[in-house]
């Protein structure tokens, strides 16, 4: 049996108790800005640290950071696209990440007031 997803749930259970005590320390929006600097810094370390050791990738990047912040990903991901010499697609991926995910924010809150 695969320990994938109990690996991945560890993982994101810890890393969301993580964000919910450091954003309620400072507060929002800055603790959550914090939580975004950390979980890029980290997960750039995990990155290199762990390698191809897919366990604790696995348990670590994408539970740990993935519950902590999805913002992490997102860093890394960009990070990526340009040291694989496409600086283009990640000026696109940031601009599009951003400016859709602003979009549909707006579009959920203002579904959701049309509902209530």
């Amino acid at each position: 049996m695969s320990l994938t997803f109990p690996l991945i749930a560890l993982g994101g259970a810890v890393g969301s108790i993580l964000r919910y005590l450091m954003v309620s320390a400072i507060g929002a929006p800055l603790g959550t800005a914090a939580v975004n600097v950390l979980g890029s810094f980290a997960i750039g370390i995990l990155f290199v640290v762990l390698g191809g050791r897919e366990s604790w990738q696995v348990l670590l990047m994408t539970g740990l950071m993935g519950g902590f912040t999805t913002f992490s990903a997102f860093s890394l991901d960009t990070l990526k696209l340009v040291e694989a010499g496409q600086p283009m697609q990640a000026a696109a991926y940031v601009l599009g990440s951003v400016a859709l995910s602003l979009i549909a924010v707006a579009l959920g809150v203002a579904l959701a007031r049309g509902l209530t």
